[in-house]
């Protein structure tokens, strides 16, 4: 994919991120109608705000999202842009969300510049979110 460089008053930018989320503790949640309707609110939110989605994958038990953004955002924003109204939207579209668990999202992301990730990073991410502060469940590495 070409690279695809903004300008603005300031200045000229190509930034992109990697984001990965993952539901509280790392529920498998994300199936059927609501991954449907989580890629819509994503793709939503991101035109909202002028992002540009390059990839997104809606996993049971996570979230990748490729997005270029704008240099006034930071990535800490970018990802709880995401993040804050998806969980808004779903838990009250879909009830099960909300009576099954306290929060829809784990309270921590992974963001890395978009070309800077290893797979290796994005999966140790991932694989550690099953972990409550404090206990580690049996039979898991």
């Amino acid at each position: 994919m070409a690279r695809k460089v903004r300008r603005f008053s300031g200045g000229v930018y190509d930034l992109a991120l990697h984001v990965v989320w993952c539901p509280k503790y790392r529920r498998p949640v994300l199936d059927g109608r609501v991954a449907t309707r989580l890629d819509e609110l994503i793709r939503q939110k991101a035109d909202e705000r002028g992002w540009e989605i390059i990839a997104l994958e809606v996993m049971p038990d996570h979230v990748h999202l490729s997005v270029r953004h704008d240099p006034k955002s930071s990535a800490s924003y970018v990802a709880n842009q995401f993040k804050g109204f998806t969980s808004r939207v779903l838990r009250s579209e879909f009830p099960h969300l909300k009576s099954r668990m306290p929060t829809l999202w784990s309270s921590s992301y992974l963001a890395v510049s978009a070309g800077a990730v290893s797979a290796a990073t994005v999966e140790k991410y991932i694989n550690t979110q099953w972990e409550r502060p404090g206990k580690k469940e049996e039979g898991r590495s």
